[in-house]
């Protein structure tokens, strides 16, 4: 194989075959089925190395959007062969990624002649299959699959220029880590779609998908005390609440499929709301309260002064801030939202791309910032 000139590439291959290797063994030890193979660190290198010029370059303008799977085609099903498999090369990848830049399908990668190609195309993955996403130019996302129905990948690394990211597994122990946070880690996490936290996940995701930036808020259901904090009168209070998302999440589905569409058009509904200026209030059991609203800080509550800001990152240190230094307004809104009404969450996407989750940790008394893009990539 060739050496990586993508620096990148050579840093981050060592510590995501480590994380492989750990998680493929205790899966075949413990019996579970089919699991992948473990990538070496220099197949590592090649594959990082070639998806990370490929995100360079333009076809006819376009950016590729790819995923790349190492497996062989034997160990998928229904996979789509190649008669000529393909060279593993920046050109050959940006040619094809037209093809295969929807959802869910992967290029597969194995060695062929002593050489990793391009052998097809697959829906298809295992358990802790390596799995290399082009999110745009120069940022990738390693990731695997949990190897549940609920589809669900687990994001491992992150890589934009020469710098990487590598998720610490450890993050959802530590005192105070938001339900929400854990079930974006991945590990020890409900997988199915009707569990409250994971459609708080999608809740994210939407958010972030639109691109304009966005609070939403978090309350205790059958509780007023959040209207303390919010500028009277809101500009969209909703009447009767709106309960399309949560009598989803109620309902017992006989067809999985159409609930599944259903629930994730109501998500997008309500992450739509966040799109407008002002906070989007719903309750914890997903009733839509009140849109387009102004966060005020709660009558005799002081100005929040510090939040604790951490990021779930091997090596990341928290840092205290002044909450000004959060982002801008929408931020700080949030803060002090959630340092007035202690039982209550924020979530806040930036423009950016950006995501932050608000909750006030009962072990720091102080509002804690999780940082959790990397998380939603």
């Amino acid at each position: 194989m060739e050496t990586a000139t993508y620096l990148g590439a050579r840093n981050a291959a060592p510590r995501v075959a480590e994380h492989f290797a750990r998680h493929i063994a205790a899966e075949r030890e413990a019996g579970r089925g089919i699991v992948a193979f473990a990538p070496e660190v220099q197949t590592l290198e090649t594959i990082i190395d070639a998806a990370f010029w490929a995100s360079l370059r333009r076809e006819e303008g376009y950016v590729p959007r790819i995923s790349l799977a190492f497996l062989p085609p034997d160990q998928t099903a229904r996979p789509l062969r190649f008669e000529r498999p393909l060279s593993l090369s920046p050109h050959a990848l940006a040619r094809v990624a037209p093809a295969v830049e929807r959802s869910g399908i992967h290029l597969g990668v194995w060695p062929i002649d002593g050489r990793l190609s391009v052998w097809g195309t697959t829906r298809s993955i295992p358990t802790y299959c390596f799995v290399l996403e082009v999110a745009s130019p120069g940022l990738l996302v390693i990731k695997h699959h949990r190897g549940e129905e609920s589809g669900k990948f687990i994001n491992v690394a992150v890589l934009e220029g020469d710098h990487f990211k590598i998720i610490d597994e450890r993050a959802s122990s530590l005192p105070d880590c938001p339900p929400l946070l854990t079930s974006l880690l991945g590990f020890d996490a409900p997988a199915l779609w009707n569990d409250s936290v994971n459609v708080l996940v999608e809740l994210a995701v939407s958010m972030r998908a639109h691109k304009r930036g966005g609070a939403l808020l978090v309350v205790a259901a059958g509780t007023d005390t959040w209207r303390e904090s919010i500028a009277r009168p809101m500009l969209y209070a909703v009447c009767p609440i709106f309960s399309e998302l949560s009598d989803l999440m109620r309902e017992v589905p006989t067809d999985t499929r159409a609930w599944q569409d259903a629930l994730g058009r109501a998500v997008d509904a309500v992450a739509g709301l966040t799109a407008v200026d002002g906070a989007t209030i719903i309750s914890d059991r997903y009733d839509v309260l009140g849109f387009g609203a102004k966060i005020a800080r709660r009558e005799g509550s002081p100005l929040i002064e510090r939040v604790t800001i951490t990021e779930p990152i091997e090596d990341a240190v928290a840092t205290i801030v002044h909450p000004s230094q959060l982002g801008g307004t929408r931020h700080l809104s949030a803060a002090q939202f959630v340092h007035d009404q202690r039982d209550a969450v924020a979530l806040v996407a930036s423009q950016d791309g950006g995501f932050t989750i608000f909750a006030w940790s009962p072990c720091e008394e102080t509002v804690h910032a999780h940082r959790v893009e990397a998380l939603l990539l």
